[in-house]
């Protein structure tokens, strides 16, 4: 029988990479609240059960289907149905699937169709398929990309499902974080929402997975366009909707609409959760920090600073000939909450002078410096377990060998920088661990608009 009410909990999470166990709980725990709340269903994102799939894995992980076997069992309870994301085998095909599991099993599988082109060279592209039963409710199913039916060689799932009988479409996805991108999203939700007259949930999961972040702002919109639905940017979240059937189909009221910060504030906010997950996922329990008297540094310790805590930053003036420029860096940590020690590199430089025949050039002798103020850091990290991070033009790391600063590391450009170090000392995120005010000396901001201009 049809039903007239229908309950969604929408579980915007952060998985970790090959952590099946782990994200298995965090499912687990988001149904117990979905269970509480009195929802028909659960739905995690796209990939969730993996965090996501290394690219030289050609198949789905043992302890994968283990899991998946578990969380059916435990669905016998008469709980609500759970909509997860994961690998699937098939056939001898491996496939980014969705996977629901209800009344004790896997009571089916939806394939993605629009694959990107990362997961071109990993999964088989999914047959079209009509929605799934829940409780009554004819549920669509289009796995991230498959919104995009515009890019070439595409299809649009979204038709497809409302042809077949939909009368809602549920978007698990995995979008990394781009500037701008939420306006590209809501433009094909409602792009979809249009040609198919149905209302749809774009679930996004968060946090940080090597150099890329997911932000979450996951939402939904009702048939006539209205936003039914906006979580928040950047942090986990559980929300249950209560959708309604009407005369003009499903409808709902009364959720949360948060608003959503862009532009800088959403960089910011990114680098943040970038480098908070980036410490907590490899297992680091903090960070090791080369200071300078410059915005670039200031600014890495203002991010290091909101991501972990004062008490997980460890501040290290690698000293050379400029004393002034020493005690600046070591005012500018003190704003934070830092207590930043100097270790002196006079005798390693000497130690490498020593065995070269000749007296190195200026541009040398500065590379020199960098090496081993790199090799430094480097050392200092490994002895006491974090991280090492230093902008790239103050180090020399090769590859992968250490923790890249997503800001400092990739060179943002001057004019961004300086733009998000005036930021920082006027606004922060509200989760930053840091100080709120004026975090950053003005003129270190000052001299890095001077350079910029004379560059």
């Amino acid at each position: 029988m049809a039903a007239d009410s229908f309950k969604i909990t929408l579980a915007q999470l952060n998985p970790t990479v090959g952590d099946i166990a782990g994200n298995a709980a965090k499912a687990r725990a988001a149904r117990a609240k979905a269970t509480a709340d009195g929802a028909e269903l659960v739905v995690l994102p796209e990939l969730f059960l993996t965090g996501g799939l290394a690219q030289q894995q050609a198949e789905v992980p043992p302890a994968c289907r283990a899991a998946i076997e578990t969380l059916a069992r435990e669905t016998s309870d008469g709980g609500p149905a759970l909509l997860i994301g994961t690998p699937w085998s098939e056939d001898g095909k491996l496939y980014n699937a969705c996977v629901l599991l209800d009344g004790g099993r896997v009571a089916a599988t939806r394939f993605k169709i629009n694959l990107s082109g990362d997961q071109k060279r990993l999964f088989t592209r999914g047959p079209a398929a009509g929605p799934l039963s829940v409780r009554g409710v004819r549920v669509g199913i289009a796995i991230g990309e498959d919104i995009w039916p515009e890019q070439p060689g595409h299809e649009n799932v979204v038709e497809t499902l409302a042809e077949t009988g939909a009368e809602l479409i549920v978007v698990p996805a995995a979008a990394r974080y781009v500037r701008g991108d939420g306006d590209r999203r809501l433009s094909a939700a409602v792009a979809r929402v249009t040609e198919s007259d149905l209302p749809l949930i774009w679930l996004n999961q968060t946090g940080g997975q090597g150099g890329d972040v997911f932000d979450g702002a996951s939402f939904a919109l009702n048939a006539d366009l209205s936003m039914a639905v906006q979580l928040p940017a950047f942090v986990d979240d559980l929300t249950t909707l209560a959708w309604s059937r009407g005369s003009d189909g499903w409808q709902c009221r009364g959720g949360p609409v948060s608003s959503l910060i862009d532009g800088d504030e959403a960089d910011y906010a990114a680098l943040v959760l970038g480098l908070r997950d980036r410490v907590a996922k490899a297992g680091f329990n903090g960070v090791v920090l080369g200071l300078t008297a410059d915005a670039r540094s200031a600014l890495s310790l203002a991010l290091a600073v909101d991501a972990l805590g004062p008490a997980r930053v460890r501040g290290v003036v690698l000293s050379g000939p400029d004393s002034v420029a020493q005690d600046a860096a070591i005012a500018a940590a003190a704003r934070l909450g830092v207590a930043a020690e100097v270790v002196p590199i006079a005798a390693a430089v000497a130690g490498f002078e020593s065995i070269l025949a000749e007296k190195l050039s200026h541009d040398a002798h500065r590379d020199l410096l960098a090496s081993v103020r790199a090799t430094l850091l480097r050392a200092l990290a490994s002895l006491s377990g974090g991280l090492a991070l230093a902008p790239r033009r103050e180090s020399n790391w090769h590859g992968d060998e250490v923790g890249r600063n997503v800001l400092l590391a990739d060179d943002i450009p001057p004019a961004h920088l300086i733009r998000l170090a005036a930021l920082r000392n006027r606004w922060q995120p509200v989760d930053a661990l840091g100080v709120s005010g004026e975090v950053i000396p003005p003129d270190f901001i000052d001299r890095a608009s001077r350079d910029a201009d004379e560059g």
